[in-house]
């Protein structure tokens, strides 16, 4: 062996050597919490992680494997990312008091299994939910509502996500980013009721514990709130990226909780959910626009639970997986840009989430279909329709404009009419209602002429004002006016909806429409005395928080479904 070579090795040895001892624990960096504190103040406390990673990494790879013209940093350790170890902290130590974020919980919970249950009424659906082989029960597994299905905790998680978001009919947030955060409750009740099950039958997992629907109500509020303020002053979709990575990030950090993970573990898991692949907004857009936007957040969920029981069994996490140099989130995938934060984490997103209650809609254009349902009915009064119109102008917000304005685009699947708000509101100027049905090939309003030469007449112009109020923390309005031009040059009066119904602050008129709605989704799917028994139980708050997860999930099995088999 030559000199030179033996150098090398004695050096790289070293080098391991070093490395080695540096990686015996893993302090959390007081610097990075105080430039967080001072960047977000006030903020949720932080504690130090347990000191427990080991490692025998060797930095030579990564010196070796460096990119083109980038000459790494020297090797030396560094703490967790401030904003891993504050979602941590939060979902491990934070208390959620507020009775207000449990009682939103509650509708959200009813609505959102109802949502699930319409999905399920849609074979675009259905052929992809179900044991990965066909026939497989999983003993002790969870179980999804409305079928007959018994599966393994990952693949539940993807079944409950999909069938919940296929219609797009579930709560919504909308701010810098939009999402659904009910979403995650794909992950949340199937790890719950696995666990649940497990223990009940002498199993040990999160050292025995059994979920009451109380504990997934909070279990919803806190990853509300993580999605939430991560979304609040961060735009992904600006980025090409999708909102569900928002959804994988808050259903790992809860799961891992359920699953009894320590605070450095919690960390752990949620820099595997940052560092894990990112889905592209492709699917949502022309001309690429596809059914896999609709089953995008059962992916993040399965991903979500699949990442935290890793954690469980051993792997470690990635402490700078946001602001690693090169590599890391924020330069590879945020244009070098860090996230920022209007406030700490607490129930704030489930006291003022939004619920879709009247349509079926993508939810920016929730106001303008309501607008269009006035103005129908206008029409009517006045002996014309929607054949009398020459020219419609929506006034809206900047997030409308940019994601469902759709005026001259192709129309070719249900993912395109559901996300266009001139398809959107041309079925409700032309029909007077807007249902899920409208949006399938070959419907009514689907192959409809004057829907289709009405929707190319429909424009959308943005109204800073409204955009402005959108984002503002007091408001967070969805506005949109519609004024109509008749082809005999009558102008109608302008139409406005600043806040839909479902928004925080119609929300007391909404909950009677969202009772029905979730009544009018059961019913497909169990007998009538079935239906009645899950509805007066949703409005039995004491009653329905006590019961166990999985006795509550019992009763919405269907094992002779006539929509999944």
């Amino acid at each position: 062996m030559s000199a030179v070579n033996r150098g090398l090795r004695q050096a790289s040895k070293q080098v391991r050597l070093s490395q080695r001892v540096s990686n015996l624990s893993y302090p959390r960096s007081a610097s990075l919490q105080s430039a967080f504190r001072l960047q977000n103040s006030p903020s949720t406390s932080t504690s130090a992680l347990p000191n427990t990673r080991t490692s025998s990494f060797s930095t030579m790879a990564s010196l070796q494997s460096a990119a083109p013209g980038v000459t790494p940093s020297p090797a030396h350790h560094k703490g967790y990312d401030p904003e891993i170890t504050d979602i941590a902290d939060y979902v491990l130590n934070k208390n959620i008091d507020s009775e207000l974020a449990f009682d939103t919980a509650r509708w959200v919970f009813l609505d959102t299994l109802g949502c699930g249950l319409e999905g399920l009424r849609f074979k675009e659906c259905t052929k992809l939910l179900g044991p990965t082989v066909p026939g497989t029960v999983v003993p002790n597994g969870p179980k999804v509502p409305g079928t007959p299905y018994q599966l393994d905790p990952i693949n539940a998680a993807f079944n409950i996500g999909t069938m919940i978001r296929w219609l797009d009919y579930n709560d919504c947030w909308l701010a810098a980013e939009w999402g659904h955060p009910s979403d995650n409750l794909g992950a949340i009740l199937a790890v719950a009721d696995w666990i649940t099950r497990t223990n009940k039958a002498g199993g040990n997992l999160a050292n025995g514990k059994q979920f009451t629907v109380r504990d997934v109500l909070e279990g919803m509020i806190k990853a509300h709130e993580i999605q939430g303020c991560l979304a609040l002053l961060n735009s992904y979709n600006k980025v090409g990226l999708d909102h569900v990575v928002l959804v994988k990030v808050a259903s790992t950090a809860v799961v891992s909780k359920m699953l009894g993970l320590n605070e450095k573990q919690t960390a752990d898991a949620i820099t595997q959910a940052w560092v894990d692949g990112q889905s592209l907004r492709t699917y949502r857009h022309s001309p690429n626009t596809m059914s896999r936007k609709s089953w995008a957040a059962g992916d993040a969920c399965q991903r979500a639970v699949n990442l935290a029981l890793k954690v469980l069994k051993g792997e470690p996490g990635v402490p700078t997986v946001l602001s690693a140099p090169v590599w890391g989130f924020y330069d590879v995938l945020f244009k070098g840009k860090k996230f920022e934060f209007q406030r700490p984490y607490g129930s704030y997103v489930m006291e003022n989430v939004l619920f879709k209650v009247s349509y079926p809609a993508e939810f920016h254009s929730q106001t303008a279909v309501e607008a269009s349902e006035k103005i129908h009915a206008q029409l009517k009064a006045m002996g014309k329709s929607a054949a009398d119109i020459k020219e419609v102008t929506i006034r809206t917000h900047e997030a409308c404009v940019r994601i469902i304005d759709k005026q001259f685009k192709p129309m070719d699947n249900f993912a395109d009419r559901d996300h266009c708000i001139q398809y959107m509101c041309s079925v409700m100027l032309t029909f007077g209602r807007l249902t899920a049905g409208d949006y399938t090939d070959g419907s009514e309003a689907a192959t409809s002429e004057l829907v289709e030469s009405l929707r190319k007449k429909i424009k959308c112009v943005e109204d800073p004002q409204f955009t402005a109020d959108y984002h503002d923390p007091a408001l967070r309005t969805i506005s949109n006016g519609l004024t109509v031009e008749l082809n005999d040059g009558t102008f109608l009066d302008e139409v406005v909806v600043e806040a839909p119904l479902g928004h925080r602050l119609r929300r007391e008129e909404a909950k009677p429409h969202i009772l029905a709605k979730y009544k009018r989704h059961l019913e497909p799917h169990f007998s009538a005395d079935k239906v009645e028994k899950l509805v007066a139980l949703g409005q039995n708050p004491k009653e329905l928080e006590a019961m166990s997860v999985d006795e509550y999930v019992d009763l919405y099995v269907n094992e002779k479904s006539e929509f999944a088999q």
